[in-house]
């Protein structure tokens, strides 16, 4: 009886802790600042789904979503990108489909 009692309290301790875990659409929300590029530029991604990026004090705005745990698709000035996202609580990191990759650092 008390091996299954300690199997119930297993299962049910890792399943909350899963659940309980930090997505990327939660670590995402937030401003990031591009790191080694010539000149400022950042983005910004709120809990709405609405985004903006501002490059030399101008800022367009648009929309993002994640698509999975590991696809950004977002909309900015009319243009529609997706590329692999690694997010943690202080880097971000951006690789299209040509390979190129953006880091970001939380600001």
């Amino acid at each position: 009886m008390k091996t299954r009692l300690s199997l119930a309290l297993a299962i049910c301790l890792s399943l909350f802790l899963t659940a309980c875990a930090t997505s990327p659409q939660s670590m995402i929300v937030g401003k990031w600042e591009v790191q080694g590029a010539p000149i400022k530029m950042t983005a910004q991604f709120n809990s709405d789904g609405t985004a903006a990026v501002t490059m030399m004090g101008q800022t367009v705005r648009g929309t993002y979503k994640l698509n999975g745990d590991n696809e950004l698709e977002w909309t900015v000035g009319g243009t529609t990108t997706r590329s692999k996202v690694n997010v943690t609580a202080t880097e971000l990191e951006l690789t299209d489909n040509a390979n190129r990759t953006i880091k970001y650092k939380r600001v």
